[in-house]
């Protein structure tokens, strides 16, 4: 049986969330915090904008599971990736200063305990 829209979204939204799992506590706080917030965002976007975030979350989801190794002992690499000049020629200003703001955070000094 085929899933709908809303199956599809929320099976990728828990599959990035266990993904986060893997990763160290400060960027797992950051990266759950941001997912919330964008699937909260495009709740209710249009389709063709839907695809789009569906599409590039879906890259993500499958481009942390390799950096993480999920496919085998010694198969992971560096967490995180850089964007190339095209990519960020696509970004709205709104999205950019979103980066920067995402850098900002994923850059700070830690906290002592």
């Amino acid at each position: 049986m085929a899933q709908t829209h809303v199956q599809r979204v929320r099976l990728l939204y828990k599959t990035i969330l266990k993904l986060h799992r893997g990763l160290p506590a400060e960027l797992q706080a950051l990266g759950n915090s941001y997912i919330r917030d964008e699937f909260k965002r495009h709740k209710g976007c249009n389709t063709s904008e839907a695809n789009v975030f569906m599409n590039e979350w879906t890259k993500y989801a499958l481009d942390l599971s390799e950096q993480l190794g999920l496919r085998g002992p010694k198969t992971g690499r560096e967490i995180g990736d850089n964007l190339d000049e095209d990519a960020l020629n696509l970004l709205r200003d709104e999205q950019i200063a979103q980066l920067y703001e995402l850098h900002l955070a994923a850059t700070a000094p830690r906290k002592q305990q």
